[in-house]
Parts: structure tokens; sequence; C-alpha cells
């Protein structure tokens, strides 16, 4: 393998992503890095709210708009 040479300052490698990219795949501890792909639930757990929270509410916010 031959050694690069990497600046001194990381944001220099911004100008050549082309060489982070071969050392990355050039890279043996990324290689044996272990990786799983994660997913986000298909439909999130919206709780169920009862009839009577949901009237409740509804007076609730048309007292509030009212002003009283």
């Amino acid at each position: 393998m031959l050694p690069i040479h990497t600046p001194s300052n990381p944001f220099a490698l911004l100008m050549d992503p082309e060489t982070v990219l071969q050392a990355i795949e050039r890279s043996d501890r990324l290689g044996r890095l272990q990786s799983r792909i994660c997913r986000p639930l298909d439909k999130p757990l919206i709780p169920r709210v009862a009839k009577e929270v949901i009237e409740f509410d509804r007076k609730v916010d048309a007292i509030r708009y009212r002003g009283e």
C-alpha cells in the first residue's frame, strides 16, 4: 500500500474529494466495520383520542377564542 500524503488542514481535503474517496475505498479499518440498514417505521403510531376529549378541546378552544 502506498502512503498517502494528507494535508494537515482537513479543509484542504475538500479541494480533492477524489483522493478522499480513494483513501476510503482502500481503508482496511473501514472495510472491517459492521454495517446495518435502519429504516423508519412505515406508519407512525398515533394514539387515538376519545370523542369526549376531542369535544372538550373544541369547547376550550371556543371559549379561549371568544375571550371568555
